[in-house]
C-alpha cells in the first residue's frame, strides 16, 4: 500500500458534489444552522503561473478585465449571501485563497477587502514569491491581515524548476524579507519533498533556508503527480514512495529539533510563536460560508460549492459563467452534497483525528451520542498496525500512524463517497 494516496483537507472532496436539482435556498440551508462561530473563505482563482504539480482551481494569464468583472460577481455574491442569511452570523475567522490571492494589485485588493468587510477578526491570505511585493503586503498589513502564507516550494532554483515551478531564489528572498518587514504576526513557509533530482541534502537545505526566516508555522507537502497537472505522465521512480517517506521523516525531526511542534502530517507550528487567533472556531461542528467560484461552503447536513474543474480549458468556462450570473443566482445552492448522520460522523472522525491532538472522545459522544469505535470498528486495524493509540480521553495517531495520514485518510472513506468521486468526470 502507497503512504501516498490523497490529502484529506477535506471531506466530503468536491469530486463527490453533484449538481442539486432543486437548487436550495441558502436561507433553507441555513435556517436551523448555528451561525455563532463561522469561517468564512474567499477564492481567487488566478495564479501568474501554473505550477507542474497544481490541481487547485485556478487559471493563468487572467486579464484586467476579467479580475474586474469577478470582483464585481463577488460583491453580488457576498450581497446575496447577506440578504440569505438575514445578518444572523458571527464570522471569528476568514481566510483568502486560490489561486493566488495576491495576483490582484494592491487597489484590487482593497477593493476585495472591502467586500468581505471583516475587520477585527484573524485573516490569512495566501501569496507567491512573484507577488508578494511591498504595495500588496502593505494593503494587507493596514486591513489587519494576521497570517500571510507563501508558498516556496523550493529553495533550490533547479528542482523549483523540476516542479514546473520557474522562479529564482532571489526573488524567494525578497518576498519573505518583504513579509517579514511588513509586520504580520504568522508567517507560514509551503516547503514540496520528493522533487525529481531532490536529495537529503538539498531537501534540508531548503528547510534550513525557510528556518533562517523563523516562520511561525511551515508546511511540508510530499509532492503529488496527478491526472491533468503540468507533470501528469512524468515517470515516476519505483523507490519514489520511500523517497518521499525519507524526506518526510528528516523534515520532521529536523524541524522537531528546532523547536517546531507537529500540528498534522504537514503543518508545523513553531512552540514560541504566537497565536494565529480564531481559536473559537472548530471545523468539526462549526459551518464555513466561501465567496467566488472555487469556494465551498459548509453546514452539518450541507456542502455546496460551484462546480469543480482542473484542466485550464473547464476552469476558464466555470470562470466565466460565474462572472455573467445575476445576483439571484447567488443566492441557491449550485452544486453540494448533502451528509446523513453517518456521513457527518465519519467527517468529524477524518477532521479531528488526523490531526496531532486527535480525537476527544467526549466530544464525540456529546455530539452524536454514540461511541466513535463503535461506530467505526475499522479503527482497531489502525491500532493493530501501531497507527493509533487510545486512551480514556482521546484517539491520537502514533508518529508512525502520522506518516501514513494520506493512506489512513483515504481509507476511512465511505463506501459511496468513493463511488462519486471514481464516477467524476476528471475534465
Amino acid at each position: 500500500m502507497t503512504p501516498y494516496q490523497d490529502y484529506v483537507y477535506a471531506y466530503p472532496h468536491k469530486t463527490a458534489y453533484r449538481p442539486l436539482a432543486p437548487r436550495p435556498r441558502l436561507r433553507d440551508i441555513w435556517a436551523d444552522e448555528p451561525r455563532d462561530a463561522l469561517f468564512h473563505y474567499v477564492h481567487i482563482p488566478f495564479c501568474e503561473i501554473r505550477c507542474g504539480f497544481c490541481n487547485l482551481f485556478t487559471r493563468t494569464g487572467a486579464p484586467a478585465e476579467l479580475v474586474t468583472r469577478y470582483l464585481d460577481a463577488l460583491d453580488r455574491q457576498a450581497a446575496a449571501v447577506r440578504a440569505e442569511l438575514a445578518g444572523r452570523a458571527t464570522f471569528v475567522q476568514a481566510a483568502i485563497g486560490g489561486g493566488t490571492p495576491t495576483y490582484l494589485d494592491a487597489g484590487e485588493l482593497e477593493r476585495l477587502l472591502d467586500i468581505v468587510g471583516l475587520p477585527g477578526i484573524p485573516l490569512s491570505v495566501e501569496t507567491s514569491p512573484d507577488t508578494a511585493t511591498p504595495d500588496r503586503l502593505a494593503v494587507l498589513a493596514e486591513r489587519g491581515a494576521t497570517r500571510i502564507s507563501c508558498g516556496v516550494q523550493s529553495f533550490d532554483d533547479k528542482e523549483a524548476k523540476a516542479a514546473v515551478r520557474p522562479q529564482k531564489r532571489a526573488v524567494v528572498e525578497s518576498a519573505l524579507d518583504a513579509i517579514r518587514a511588513a509586520g504580520f504576526p504568522v508567517l507560514n513557509i509551503d516547503l514540496i519533498y520528493g522533487i525529481t533530482g531532490q536529495t537529503d541534502r538539498s531537501w534540508l537545505a531548503s528547510v534550513d533556508a525557510a528556518l533562517a526566516w523563523q516562520p511561525e508555522e511551515l508546511y511540508l507537502y510530499p509532492l503529488y503527480v496527478r491526472p491533468l497537472t503540468g507533470l501528469a505522465g512524468r515517470e515516476t521512480p519505483q523507490e519514489w514512495d520511500e523517497q518521499r517517506m525519507r524526506l518526510y521523516r528528516l523534515g520532521r525531526d529536523h524541524l522537531l529539533a528546532a523547536g517546531y511542534e507537529q500540528q498534522s502530517m504537514r503543518m508545523f507550528r513553531r512552540a514560541d510563536a504566537p497565536s494565529a487567533g480564531g481559536d473559537d472556531y472548530s471545523c468539526q461542528s462549526d459551518g464555513m460560508v466561501g465567496l467566488g467560484c472555487g469556494a465551498r461552503s459548509y453546514t452539518r447536513e450541507m456542502h455546496y460549492s460551484f462546480d469543480y474543474a482542473v484542466s485550464p480549458g473547464a476552469v476558464r468556462g466555470i470562470i466565466d459563467d460565474y462572472v455573467s450570473r445575476p445576483s439571484a443566482d447567488f443566492a441557491v445552492a449550485e452544486v453540494g452534497v448533502r451528509l446523513d448522520p453517518s456521513e457527518q460522523r465519519r467527517r468529524h472522525l477524518l477532521q479531528s483525528v488526523l490531526q496531532a491532538d486527535g480525537l476527544e472522545k467526549a466530544l464525540y459522544r456529546e455530539r452524536f451520542t454514540t461511541d466513535v469505535t463503535s461506530d467505526f470498528p475499522e479503527l482497531a486495524a489502525l491500532a493493530d498496525r501501531g497507527w493509533l493509540t487510545e486512551s480514556e480521553d482521546h484517539l491520537r495517531l502514533t508518529p508512525e500512524g502520522l506518516a501514513w495520514s494520506d493512506a489512513i485518510g483515504p481509507s476511512l472513506f465511505s463506501p459511496a463517497v468513493r463511488a462519486a468521486m471514481a464516477a467524476y468526470d476528471r475534465r
